[in-house]
C-alpha cells in the first residue's frame, strides 16, 4: 500500500508529457496551407470553397479527437487518484490498547483464589474438600474441612468482585476507543480505511464479549462455590446428628468425690 502513491505520481506525470507532447502535431493541421489551393493569373491565388471546407472539417475533426483525448486522460488521472485514495491505509489502530485490556482481565482471572479457573485444579480441590464425608472423620477434621470451604466461598466472591471491577475500568478505555474509531470510519477517504475502521469496530465488541464472558464466568464461580459449600455442609450436619444420635455405652455409675 505504501507504493501505491508513488506509482500513482509517476503515472500522473506521465500522462502528463504524453498530453504536452501529443498536443502540438494534432493541431499543426490546422495552420497548414490548403492541399489544393493553386495560382491564377498574374501570380493571384485562387480560392477554392470546396477545398477550404473540408480542410475546415478535418481540423474541427482533429480538434474534436484532442478533445475526446484530454478528456480521457483526465478521466485515466481521476481514476488513478480514487485507486490511490481506495488504497490508503487507516491511520490509526486501537490493537494495542484492546489487547491491554484483555491482559488485564486475563490477569485478574489467573489470580483466582484457592479454585483456580483450570479443569484439573477443580476436580483436585473437590476431591479434598467438598468430596465423600465419613463418620469416622474427626470433630478437628470436620472443623478445619468446613472453614478451608468458607475461605474458598469467600475468595470466589472475592475474585468475581475484582473482574467486575476491571471490566468496570474497562469502560472509559473503550469509549475512548469507540469515539475515535467512529471519527475515523466517518472521515475515512477511501474503502480500505472505512473496512479498517469497521474491522477495529468490531474488534472493540469482541473484546466488550469477552469481558462479559469474564464476569459471567466469576460470578457462576463464586455461585457454585456457595451451592458446594452449602450442600457439604449439610451432608456434614447429617453426619454430626448421627453421631450425637448413635447409641453408646450408657451410663456408668462410678465415684465421686467432693468437699475435701
Amino acid at each position: 500500500m505504501t507504493r501505491a502513491i508513488p506509482r500513482f505520481t509517476r503515472m500522473v506525470s506521465t500522462l502528463a508529457l504524453a498530453l504536452a507532447l501529443a498536443a502540438p502535431p494534432a493541431l499543426a493541421p490546422v495552420f497548414t496551407t490548403p492541399a489544393h489551393a493553386f495560382f491564377g493569373g498574374f501570380g493571384r491565388i485562387v480560392y477554392d470553397p470546396t477545398n477550404h471546407a473540408e480542410n475546415l472539417l478535418t481540423a474541427a475533426r482533429t480538434l474534436e479527437q484532442i478533445n475526446n483525448q484530454i478528456t480521457s486522460l483526465q478521466n485515466e488521472a481521476q481514476m488513478l487518484i480514487n485507486q490511490a485514495r481506495n488504497l490508503a491505509s487507516l491511520p490509526y489502530s486501537s490493537l494495542q490498547a484492546l489487547q491491554q485490556n484483555v491482559q488485564r482481565t486475563q490477569q485478574l482471572l489467573g489470580q483466582a483464589q484457592n479454585i483456580a479457573f483450570d479443569v484439573q485444579n477443580i476436580d483436585q480441590m473437590f476431591q479434598q474438600d467438598y468430596g465423600n464425608l465419613s463418620l469416622a472423620t474427626t470433630d478437628q477434621q470436620l472443623i478445619a474441612d468446613a472453614r478451608s470451604r468458607w475461605e474458598n466461598t469467600v475468595g470466589g466472591l472475592q475474585d468475581a468482585m475484582r473482574v467486575q471491577a476491571g471490566v468496570v475500568g474497562n469502560i472509559d478505555t473503550n469509549r475512548a476507543e469507540m469515539s475515535a474509531l467512529v471519527g475515523e470510519s466517518q472521515g475515512a477517504t477511501g474503502a480500505l480505511q472505512a473496512t479498517q475502521a469497521g474491522n477495529q469496530l468490531l474488534a472493540l465488541q469482541s473484546h466488550q464479549l469477552s469481558d462479559l464472558i469474564a464476569v459471567i464466568s466469576a460470578n457462576g464461580r463464586a455461585d457454585a462455590l456457595t451451592e458446594a459449600e452449602r450442600a457439604t455442609a449439610a451432608e456434614q450436619g447429617r453426619i454430626q446428628r448421627e453421631r450425637f444420635l448413635a447409641p453408646g455405652s450408657g451410663y456408668q455409675p462410678g465415684n465421686a468425690q467432693m468437699f475435701n
